[in-house]
């Protein structure tokens, strides 16, 4: 058995469309792991390229977050861009449980719907057994920190390769902190809104920083967002629009 085979089973065993799973780490970004179709896959991507929602609170708080309707004024507020994309998204509520097993939290799972939806004590309970077992799945698999894992999007590769999709974000920090001459914190934002005003993938832009496809000169004009321009998106949030490859 394999994480995507327990989110697969919590989609079956409860009133959820689809279930994804990242990796988190204090010191380092999330990482996707699984997730069971389209709009699962857009959530746990959203969450690593913004930053916020409800699987980066669960994680923080060490509790679930539940979140049965994504429309509620006070969640619109709380995630002010992660709301609105979720929905654009086609998520209604989202359900997010951490994976712990003592003190070792090595990610989240969350759990979508597109309707509003609550879940009733017996289909909580049911949810965080699967979050219980998707933890000692990553841990007997020894997955620590840096995450890695197979499934989903990803059913196809191996834990080498999965590691090498985490590794290449990290590269493509570490050379930002060079062309833009910051911390590879800021760097990490850089990126992370360079990707959101795109609408494009994290893993992908980092591959064509990586392979010098694209480059962030240290000034320049404003990124010109593919998405209609949101005010709440945070000022240390925006970037530069890169230069043409190849330009020093």
């Amino acid at each position: 058995m394999s994480v995507v085979d327990v989110c697969t089973a919590a989609v079956a065993a409860l009133p959820v469309g689809g279930a994804g799973l990242s990796a988190m780490s204090p010191t380092a970004p999330s990482h996707p792991l699984c997730s069971t179709d389209d709009i699962s896959e857009q959530l746990e991507e959203l969450q690593l390229t913004l930053g916020e929602g409800p699987c980066v609170d669960a994680f923080v708080r060490g509790s679930a977050v539940l979140t049965p309707d994504l429309l509620t004024t006070e969640l619109q507020d709380h995630w002010a861009v992660f709301a609105d994309a979720a929905l654009e998204a086609g998520a209604r509520a989202v359900f997010s449980l951490p994976l712990q097993e003592g003190a070792i939290s090595p990610g989240v799972l969350d759990l979508y719907a597109n309707i509003p939806t609550v879940l009733d004590a017996e289909e909580l309970a049911d949810a965080m057994a699967f979050a219980d077992l998707a933890t000692l799945l990553l841990l007997d698999a020894r997955i620590d920190e840096a995450g890695v894992s197979a499934g989903g999007p990803m059913a196809d590769r191996g834990f080498e390769d999965l590691g090498a999709y985490r590794a290449e974000i990290d590269q493509a920090s570490g050379m930002l902190t060079t062309q833009l001459g910051v911390g590879i914190e800021e760097a990490f934002v850089r990126l992370r809104a360079y990707a959101y005003a795109q609408g494009r993938r994290l893993a992908d832009v980092a591959a064509d920083v990586v392979a010098r496809r694209l480059r962030f000169p240290r000034t320049g004009s404003r990124i010109r967002p593919r998405r209609k321009p949101d005010a709440s998106v945070p000022a240390e949030e925006r970037a530069v629009l890169p230069a043409p490859a190849g330009r020093d």
